[in-house]
């Protein structure tokens, strides 16, 4: 048979194409923008049909309702990244959390720990030889995708073809839904543009030397810090994820990936979050090259790129250098995601520079003010990045150099990154803990 006679036999619609989902059956689901949604929609309607299916998942961005509360005893969803749209079921024991670190995600799946019985997927439409492109989000899907026994895709013509490790067959798909709808455009938070966030951009940036090659996190600070490198030469990207923001830089002829030590002339990337305009520019476009995560954020892989630059945030840190990323106190938040696969891996690069970055002030919403730099983490914290693996961590007040540092110096080193309203409470605090 043809790729086209093949993929004409698979079509079917999405109610038809979840009934193949059965009681106690794991389903992998796409995530990021690249969620499937009629096929996410037909299932929550198939829900009442079925009991104990287990949908496992990393960040997923749009609906809810597969969580609700009316979902339980159907559907529960077993998350390796807590997404805002999931944070209260998982809160409330309606949903789970398994701590992964974001580069062994797939490999839960590829490994058999956690055999797939469904892949629920979201495609390009195939190409002349019947490959279809994972798009927006190849990292924590191919492998996963690879490994279930039976695929259900949605195949969109809305969805760009990315290059690289990021193609499925559709003689692979045994279920096709063809759909044709716009990517979701998910814009980093609109605080990206306030001073604080600008200041800690700032300091960032004058720490990436020329030829670096970097990691921008999830959020607004790493976002950021694109606007800064303007005056910087041969800068490349070796990232989980990557936004809008690349696209000046490399317009500019400031991101050129000419000095990668590893694909070089490439941007090297596990998925994308951004807007229509940035689905369209990585579109057949050989600058960009998708990769599976397990390789993408492999520490000794991300260790192979000369003077590799890591930027994550954080949640609070300790006067130690402990970093809490994942919780406030014992109530989970996230999840490691890829921080410590970068701030190790960069670490282990030649030159490399590993950064927290994170403003120095929580605001709640009762209006109290509280430190990011605590003396101690809140009881029941989570530890993400060690004090052993710290080596930058900057606020808007500064930068403070934790390598080699004695927890007396990081202590000092730290306070005066904190806000000042704290200072004197920090020195205190230090005191009474011995590191000052």
């Amino acid at each position: 048979m043809t790729a086209a006679s093949i993929y004409q036999s698979r079509v079917t619609t999405a109610e038809e194409a979840v009934k193949v989902i059965k009681s106690g059956n794991r389903v992998f689901l796409t995530g990021n923008v690249s969620v499937p949604q009629k096929l996410l929609a037909a299932l929550v309607q198939h829900a009442p049909n079925v009991n104990d299916v287990e949908i496992c998942q990393a960040l997923t961005v749009g609906s809810a309702d597969y969580v609700g509360p009316e979902m339980e005893g159907h559907l529960r969803v077993n998350s390796m990244f807590i997404s805002a749209n999931i944070r209260k079921a998982v809160q409330e024991g309606r949903a789970d959390f398994t701590p992964v670190l974001l580069s062994e995600f797939p490999l839960l799946f590829k490994r058999g720990v956690l055999p797939i019985d469904v892949a629920v997927i979201h495609v390009s439409t195939p190409d002349e030889h019947g490959f279809c492109s994972l798009g927006v989000e190849v990292g924590l899907t191919k492998s996963a995708a690879e490994s279930a026994k039976i695929i259900i895709a949605e195949v969109n013509d809305k969805m760009p073809r990315t290059l690289g490790d990021s193609f499925i067959h559709v003689s692979r798909l045994t279920h096709i839904v063809p759909v044709n709808y716009p990517i979701p455009e998910h814009r980093m938070a609109a605080e990206g543009d306030s001073e604080i966030v600008q200041k800690i951009a700032g300091h960032v940036a004058s720490l990436i030397p020329d030829g670096a090659t970097m990691q921008l996190g999830i959020g607004s600070i790493p976002d950021a810090v694109l606007k800064f490198l303007s005056d910087k030469k041969d800068l490349g990207i070796h990232t989980e994820l990557f936004s809008d923001g690349v696209i000046e830089l490399v317009n500019k002829g400031v991101l050129t990936n000419a000095r990668k030590s590893l694909h070089p002339g490439k941007i090297v990337a596990g998925f994308i979050l951004g807007t229509k305009n940035l689905y369209e520019w990585v579109n057949d476009n050989p600058m960009v090259e998708m990769h599976p995560t397990e390789y993408v954020n492999d520490p000794f892989i991300i260790a192979q790129n000369d003077r590799m630059v890591a930027v994550n945030s954080a949640i609070e840190v300790d006067l130690t250098g402990q970093v809490c990323a994942d919780s406030i106190g014992p109530k989970l938040f996230s999840g490691v995601g890829g921080q410590l696969d970068f701030i190790y891996g960069a670490s282990r690069s030649k030159g490399g520079v590993p950064i927290i970055a994170l403003p120095s002030v929580a605001n709640l919403k009762d209006g109290t003010k509280l430190s990011k730099i605590t003396a101690m983490l809140k009881p029941g914290a989570g530890v993400v990045t060690s004090r052993n693996h710290v080596r930058f961590v900057v606020t808007e007040h500064g930068i403070a150099d934790l390598y080699g540092k004695t927890i007396r110096q990081r202590a000092q080193a730290l306070i005066k990154v904190a806000d000042p309203q704290f200072q004197e409470e920090l020195q205190r605090q230090a005191k009474e803990l011995h590191y000052a």
